[in-house]
């Protein structure tokens, strides 16, 4: 690749090459507080999709040291994206020091609070308010368990905004730092923002998990008891490498929800999802 960049997400280092100087310049803007990678674990690559596409309809493909064969490419315009998808395709496939858990994480006094649900459940938006009002903001993709401890180890990428979600944090946080708006992507309207100072300067504290939360969003307000056996199930295929890790995957998700209680949360807004979080943090 002709341009390259490397950092390290939490326990993860990236190699990021494109044959594009746009995208590697806005990693390079986005990612300039992170520690330099010393080691690449992963090596991510945006080449042209074809090699007329680096003059015309100009557009990179996903690839890197895992692929997916049906991937397709993505406007140059958007290469932040394709960048973030590549590197959240390596992950997923190709980690096995921990469990993933396809998650949001925020953390206080050393207890961890896990928030996973599909697409759309608001557990990004939630993950980001909270990690302004005095939580460490752990990430908002993946939580990495570990198998052996139980604690679980921060991935504080940028934060991937979706649709309404850009408007909510944009006039929450006014003063952060935000990428582009990428208008139209294959998921809709996205803006990634910079996590705070804090939250990657901390990246490589552990936490202890206090409590798996299940939230979705838009819906009237409540609250309810989640068993661990249900608990397990969600959590099962909510891991993206459960299968591979075998019975390392088992023993951890077992010892997680016999001793971390779960809670499913619905919540019509913002400041109501705050509220129960608050709210379930003194039961801790």
């Amino acid at each position: 690749m002709r341009y390259e960049t490397a950092f390290r997400v939490g326990p993860i280092g990236f190699r990021v090459g494109s044959d594009f100087a746009a995208p590697i310049a806005t990693l390079r803007l986005l990612y300039a507080a992170y520690p330099r990678a010393d080691i690449a674990h992963f090596t991510v690559r945006l080449p042209a999709a074809a090699a007329w596409r680096r003059f015309a309809r100009r557009s990179v493909s996903i690839a890197g040291d895992y692929m997916l064969p049906d991937t397709a490419p993505l406007p140059l315009a958007q290469g932040l994206l394709a960048a973030e998808m590549a590197m959240n395709l390596q992950v997923a496939l190709g980690h096995r020091r921990h469990l993933l858990l396809h998650a949001s994480c925020v953390e206080r006094d050393g207890r961890a609070f896990i928030m996973t649900g599909e697409s759309g459940a608001g557990k990004s938006t939630l993950a980001t308010l909270l990690g302004a009002r005095g939580w460490r903001f752990m990430g908002d993709e993946f939580v990495l368990l570990d198998p052996l401890s139980g604690d679980v180890y921060a991935f504080p990428r940028l934060v991937s905004l979706k649709n309404e979600a850009i408007g909510v944090v944009e006039r929450a946080l006014p003063g952060e730092r935000f990428g582009p708006l990428l208008r139209a992507t294959p998921k809709g309207d996205i803006r990634h923002l910079v996590p705070p100072t804090a939250a990657i300067a901390r990246m490589d504290e552990p936490a202890r998990p206090a409590m798996v939360l299940f939230p979705v969003f838009g819906l009237e307000r409540d609250v309810r008891t989640v068993g661990a056996a249900e608990a397990f199930v969600r959590l099962t295929q909510a891991s993206t490498n459960y299968a591979a890790l075998g019975e390392r995957s088992f023993r951890a998700l077992t010892d997680l929800v016999q001793r971390v209680p779960a809670r499913a949360i619905d919540y019509p807004n913002g400041e109501s999802g705050l509220a129960i979080v608050e709210a379930l943090w003194g039961e801790t």
